[in-house]
């Protein structure tokens, strides 16, 4: 097949990014022909080829007043309609719905063809400063869906990556039959590996090399709540253990302060941006992956540790009680409560003997998310779309009229 998958960020750095990447790479290993379709970080168009994927840059206008990683493109159809033209891609894939996705839509349509879109999107991580007035937060919520809405419902099917986040789109007015399929985890590049040199890597990110480790990646952005955690750690007393928070994010002075207020500069480490190559070996050198955000669709982090054969101390909130279960690979605290979530740290540090049956009880849960098959589960839908879906054109099709029950 020949795959045009279109997304706002295909550089590692958040989850959407990362599921791109390694979805349009292992496709293009099986031997599809993939294109991705993503925004420019020079201003000007220009085409390369990662990994057997042909990558094409669309001009596009950098806002790092919102973010550093903000890439707008405000007028990419005729860029879009010229890589139509050169690619004719026999269907598209949509990671999100801002202007460049939209632009594919609206071109895939005029031509079509079939359109399919995964929703990494949720409204509350738009919106961490609105996190002490959910009142605040609801309503500035609904123009945000809408404009997702507009353009997924133009869509013939939609998937989630888990099955709170189907429920979570299934609450608001999609037309399309929406499917959870897992992120996925390569467990070829993250296992158990008993020969990690625990104390060497530990050492590398000047962490203590005996003391045990909870450890956490990912963004260090406001909607993680790692503020939890840290104010978490304050209440934890005469315990020794210490806590390693890797990534880099917008929250990250604040939380370098709230840790020097606190006086925890002993205990809670920031180790900066982890080598792809290390991360697996750092995983295999902590003890326990801690997740303190409410707003995860899934977490690929958490799933990574999981693979590791890691437990988890994770935010009872959106998806992760899908991947934790009390007692059985870890502890669940109440999102947004620093108190619930030092007890927890604690009956976890206190329950040594069972660090282990944990991990591996983690190592068996993520076996359903092994990311081949989720790449199987991708190339079955794109079958379906292109047997099930006939050629449609604008205004042909009520989209209310395809809404199903998954």
């Amino acid at each position: 097949m020949r795959i045009l998958i279109a997304s706002q960020t295909y550089t590692y750095g958040n989850g959407q990014a990362s599921f791109t990447i390694r979805l349009a790479e292992n496709l293009a290993a099986r031997g599809h022909q993939v294109m991705v379709v993503t925004p420019s970080e020079k201003m000007n168009s220009y085409g390369t080829t990662i990994n057997g994927v042909r990558v094409e840059r669309v001009p596009a206008i950098h806002f790092s007043i919102l973010h550093p990683s903000i890439y707008l493109t405000p007028f990419p159809a005729p860029r879009v309609k010229q890589l139509f033209d050169e690619f004719q891609p026999d269907l598209i894939h949509i990671q999100d719905h801002y202007f460049l996705a939209s632009a594919v839509v609206n071109e895939a349509r005029r031509r079509g063809i079939p359109a399919m879109g995964t929703n990494h999107f949720l409204p509350e991580n738009l919106l961490p400063f609105f996190r002490d007035f959910p009142a605040l937060q609801r309503i500035a919520a609904i123009p945000l869906w809408k404009m997702m809405l507009d353009v997924f419902n133009r869509l013939d099917l939609t998937t989630t990556p888990s099955k709170s986040a189907a429920r979570i789109l299934r609450g608001q007015k999609i037309y399309i039959p929406v499917r959870p399929i897992s992120n996925g985890v390569d467990t070829t590049r993250f296992h158990p590996d008993p020969e990690t040199d625990r104390i060497g890597i530990r050492r590398k990110y000047n962490l203590h090399p005996e003391k045990p480790l909870l450890l956490y990646m990912g963004r260090l952005d406001g909607e993680k709540r790692l503020d939890v955690l840290i104010e978490a750690v304050s209440h934890v007393h005469d315990m020794d253990f210490q806590v390693a928070l890797g990534g880099y994010g917008l929250y990250e002075t604040t939380l370098r302060k709230q840790v020097h207020d606190l006086g925890l500069e002993e205990r809670i480490n920031f180790i900066g941006y982890v080598t792809p190559d290390d991360l697996p070996l750092l995983l295999n050198s902590a003890d326990a992956f801690v997740m303190p955000s409410p707003e995860e669709l899934q977490s690929i982090a958490t799933l990574e540790a999981m693979a590791c054969g890691k437990p988890i101390i994770a935010a009872n909130a959106r998806a992760l009680p899908e991947l934790v279960v009390p007692g059985e690979n870890g502890y669940l605290f109440q999102s947004n409560n620093p108190v619930d979530a030092a007890h927890m740290l604690k009956q976890f540090l206190m329950d040594r003997e069972n660090w282990h049956r944990m991990g591996q009880a983690s190592l068996e849960r993520v076996q359903t998310h092994n990311l081949q098959n989720t790449i199987v589960r991708y190339e079955e839908q794109y079958k379906w779309i292109m047997e099930n879906i006939p050629v449609r054109h604008p205004g042909t099709v009520s989209r209310k009229a395809l809404r199903k029950s998954y």
